[in-house]
């Protein structure tokens, strides 16, 4: 059996982690593994190279790919990458490939399945934690790891200038990262794209906690998150090759607008890709790992069209088609507990 792996999208801690595991698990039936380097756009223009396990073994933990990443969709050009994606396939000689990935990767794997019956089975992932299928996804841990540590650093600064500081975390249409890290950091507010910013309450709570002694101020805010009278804030007006826009610049509007309203200094911070960025953590090691075997299981069985996910604990099977039916928003029950902290 020949295998070809792939990841697609932005970057994450833990991709290795699942290459990794691929590579053993098809060596161990006897089987190699084929590395398309930078997403789809690897298979596109015959971008490739062979993967062993001595060759991976020590990739656990380093953050990144190996093989490359890009944003390339094949049905953005579809008479000719589409057409020159499956010479490849036949070139390369593979059985079956699994694609790691986001939503965007996922729904090309799963329209390559539907259109074509190409031999497919994907692994979730993204730090932005917004999958449907999945209860977590690998990479969001060790993002909200690295917001904490940030905010934890930042604190010291902006208690010693008696400060407010706003932090932008990433999530785009969801607010999983911005919540969790506001509920480790003791955020003084947190702002979601699931519930439409109120400046009134916010500044009401950042004036009483000035009041009542607390000369500063965390406010947590993910880059999805909007005013009720202008959506969600852009850097440009680019779309990427999916179709999305580049989500950036809220914390400096809110910063702005908290400065306005309670004549507090107020400071704005985008972590932006830091959070993407290092080794990672133990937890998305494991989870990693534990998605790359259950993958390659697949693989063996030749049970394609098919995608791994975490439920309840366990690895289990869905369908491709599912796992990009729809975008996870944050569980509101998180919000409401994390909300009892600024009433």
């Amino acid at each position: 059996m020949r295998v070809g792996l792939l990841t697609g999208g932005g970057d994450c801690p833990g991709l290795n982690a699942v290459i990794r595991a691929i590579v053993q698990r098809i060596a161990n039936e006897g089987g190699t593994c084929v590395g398309i380097l930078e997403g789809w756009r690897g298979l596109v223009r015959d971008m490739t190279v062979e993967l062993d396990v001595a060759q991976t073994e020590g990739i656990v933990g380093k953050g990144g790919t190996i093989l490359g990443a890009s944003r390339t969709n094949p049905y953005k050009n579809p008479d000719s990458d589409l057409a020159a994606l499956q010479a490849n396939f036949k070139k390369l000689g593979l059985d079956g490939v699994v694609a790691i990935g986001g939503d965007d990767t996922l729904g090309v794997a799963y329209r390559l399945y539907k259109d074509f019956h190409m031999p497919m089975v994907g692994v979730p992932k993204t730090i932005d934690n917004d999958l449907m299928v999945t209860d977590f996804s690998f990479g969001f841990d060790t993002a909200i790891n690295i917001v904490t540590e940030a905010v934890d650093r930042l604190r010291t600064t902006t208690e010693s200038h008696r400060r407010i500081m706003v932090v932008e975390t990433m999530g785009r249409n969801s607010g999983w990262i911005a919540c969790f890290s506001g509920i480790a950091v003791a955020a003084d507010y947190i702002l979601v794209p699931e519930v439409p910013i109120d400046m009134p309450h916010m500044t009401d709570v950042l004036k009483r906690r000035r009041a009542a002694g607390k000369n500063y101020g965390i406010v947590i805010v993910s880059e999805g998150a909007e005013f009720p009278e202008r959506g969600t804030i852009t850097i440009d007006d680019k779309l990427d090759t999916f179709g999305h826009p580049r989500l950036g610049g809220i914390g400096m509007i809110v910063a702005d607008r908290i400065e306005r309203l309670t004549g507090f200094e107020t400071r704005s911070v985008t972590l932006g890709h830091l959070q993407r960025g290092g080794p990672p953590s133990a937890a998305d090691r494991v989870l990693a790992t534990r998605l790359g075997l259950a993958a390659s299981h697949l693989v063996i069985q030749r049970r394609f069209g098919t995608m791994v996910a975490l439920s309840a604990s366990r690895i289990i099977e869905t369908t491709l088609g599912e796992g990009v039916a729809a975008t996870k928003t944050l569980d509101l029950t998180y919000y409401d507990e994390a909300a009892a902290f600024f009433k």
